[in-house]
C-alpha cells in the first residue's frame, strides 16, 4: 500500500518532472530515462524522511539530469522498476518540445551543465540559489554567478570582453603567475575591487577561508602559493585546478568582468569535484 501511495503522489509530479529533465537534457526519451531515475530513487527512499516531496523529487531529478549531461550516457533500467513504463506519447513529447522551443534549447545547449541547470532551475522553475547550490555543491554565490552568466549568454548579451575565452585565459594564466611569485600587487590589480572568494566544506576542513570579499583580502590567500596548479577548463569555462594521480584534487572556478576576476570559488569536495568536466590547457595545446 505505501509503494501505491508513493506511486500515486509520483504522478502528480512527473509532469514537472519531465519539463525539468527535458530542459535540462533537449531529449524526450533522456527525460524520460531521467524521471524513471527519479522513481527509482524514490522507491528506495523512506518516506517519512521526505518532508517536501515536489522539492525533493526535484533535486533528484536535477541531479540525474546533471550527471546524464555531463557523462551523455544513459543507463537502462529493467522494466519491473519502472511506473506506467509504456511507450513514450509522440504528442505528449511534441507538446514538451514546442513549450521549450527550438530556439531556446539550441541556446542551451551551448552552456555549460552547470550553467544550464543553475539557468533551468531558478529561472525556468523558481528553484532559490541555496537549493541550486546544494544540488551542484556549490555556494548560493557561485549557483547565481552560474545563472547569471548563463543569462546573459540565452539573452545574447554576453558578446562583451566576459566572454573572450582568449582574454579569460589571460587573467588566469596572469593570476596563477603572480601567485607562485608572490607578487601581491600584481594580484590585486587582477582583481576587482569587491572580488569574492568562497569554498566549499571540504575546502574550508582544509584551511581555505568559507567567504572573503575585497581584493587585498582574496590576494592575500593566493599570495605566495598555488604552485601546483593549472589553468583548466572546469565544466567549460575557465579556472584552475590541482591534479593528484591524473585526477583534479582541488578545482577554482573563476569568473571575470573582462578585465578582472570577480570571484573565485574553491571546490574540494570528492564527490563535487568529481562531476566536473575538468580539462587542463596543457592537454589541448
Amino acid at each position: 500500500m505505501e509503494t501505491e501511495w508513493m506511486a500515486d503522489r509520483f504522478e502528480t509530479q512527473r509532469s514537472q518532472l519531465r519539463s525539468v529533465a527535458y530542459r535540462m537534457l533537449g531529449s524526450a526519451s533522456d527525460a524520460d530515462d531521467a524521471v524513471q531515475e527519479t522513481w527509482i530513487r524514490l522507491s528506495r527512499s523512506d518516506p517519512d524522511s521526505i518532508d517536501n516531496l515536489g522539492g525533493w523529487l526535484t533535486t533528484v531529478v536535477a541531479r540525474v539530469s546533471l550527471d546524464m549531461l555531463r557523462a551523455r550516457s544513459v543507463r537502462e533500467r529493467p522494466v519491473t522498476d519502472r511506473v506506467d513504463a509504456g511507450v513514450s506519447d509522440p504528442e505528449a513529447d511534441a507538446i514538451l518540445a514546442d513549450s521549450v522551443g527550438a530556439a531556446l534549447m539550441v541556446v542551451l545547449d551551448t552552456l555549460s551543465p552547470s550553467e544550464r541547470l543553475a539557468f533551468v532551475l531558478h529561472d525556468t522553475f523558481a528553484v532559490p540559489f541555496e537549493e541550486v547550490g546544494s544540488i551542484l555543491g556549490r555556494s548560493p554565490d557561485a549557483a547565481k554567478q552560474l545563472a547569471s552568466r548563463a543569462r546573459r549568454k540565452v539573452q545574447g548579451t554576453e558578446a562583451g570582453p566576459a566572454a573572450d575565452p582568449a582574454r579569460q585565459r589571460q587573467l588566469v594564466e596572469a593570476f596563477l603567475a603572480a601567485s607562485r611569485k608572490g607578487e601581491f600587487d600584481e594580484l590585486v590589480r587582477l582583481l576587482a575591487p569587491d572580488a569574492v572568494m568562497t569554498a566549499d566544506v571540504a575546502a574550508i576542513g582544509m584551511g581555505a577561508p568559507e567567504h572573503l570579499v575585497g581584493a587585498s583580502a582574496v590576494a592575500e590567500v593566493f599570495n605566495g602559493r598555488a604552485r601546483a596548479a593549472e589553468p583548466a577548463f572546469i565544466d567549460g569555462s575557465i579556472g584552475f585546478v590541482w591534479i593528484v594521480g591524473g585526477k583534479a584534487k582541488v578545482a577554482w572556478d573563476v569568473i571575470t568582468d573582462g578585465e578582472r576576476i570577480t570571484h573565485i570559488e574553491m571546490l574540494a569536495g570528492e564527490e563535487v569535484v568529481a562531476r566536473l568536466a575538468v580539462t587542463t590547457l596543457a592537454s589541448i595545446a
